[in-house]
């Protein structure tokens, strides 16, 4: 089931802050190589499969377009995790992926992560803020969404031909 969601206006209560030494950097020019090693570590759990088929060519084309931005939480001097907003549909912004790093997932940093993407969607002047989840996802995804103040406005029940070569291991609870 995939859950799609929009924020209307910006939360009115105050962002949590991000935990000591952790900060968010949005990559000026991402390279491939660094987009699927956050896409493919981020997701690898989460049956993330739809970047991993792109072509390098098409991806890089993707990441060069100026309204595709990637920003990377660094805790520790290495990445923690990532969120990549699409702001092709000005002015709506689609946050296409958020998440975290394996090593920091249940260390309490979601939540003050995700309203760095919140903060800097409304901070640009947007009209509306979308994404979407599944169950596929980590189980607080779509918690966490409403929390920062997201609601739903969706549920279609998606089936989806995920390419075994991918090696991506799908839960039972997913599999047809």
């Amino acid at each position: 089931m995939v859950t799609f969601l929009r924020m209307e206006q910006a939360p009115r209560h105050p962002a949590p802050p991000l935990p000591s030494g952790m900060r968010v950097v949005r990559a000026e020019a991402p390279t491939v190589g660094f987009y699927r090693y956050l896409y493919n570590t981020v997701g690898a759990e989460y049956v993330w499969w739809l970047r991993r088929t792109l072509p390098d060519r098409e991806l890089a084309d993707l990441l060069a377009d100026p309204a595709i931005s990637i920003h990377t939480l660094y805790s520790g001097g290495e990445p923690g995790g990532f969120f990549e907003l699409d702001a092709r549909n000005w002015p709506d912004v689609n946050l296409s992926y958020f998440g975290l790093m394996p090593h920091m997932v249940g260390h309490h940093v979601g939540l003050a992560f995700l309203r760095q993407a919140v903060d800097q969607v409304w901070d640009s002047g947007a009209g509306g803020m979308t994404v979407n989840t599944c169950n596929a996802d980590h189980p607080r995804a779509l918690p966490t969404y409403l929390r920062v103040g997201f609601q739903i406005t969706r549920r279609v029940r998606e089936v989806w031909a995920v390419p075994n070569h991918l090696g991506l291991a799908i839960p039972p609870e997913l599999r047809l």
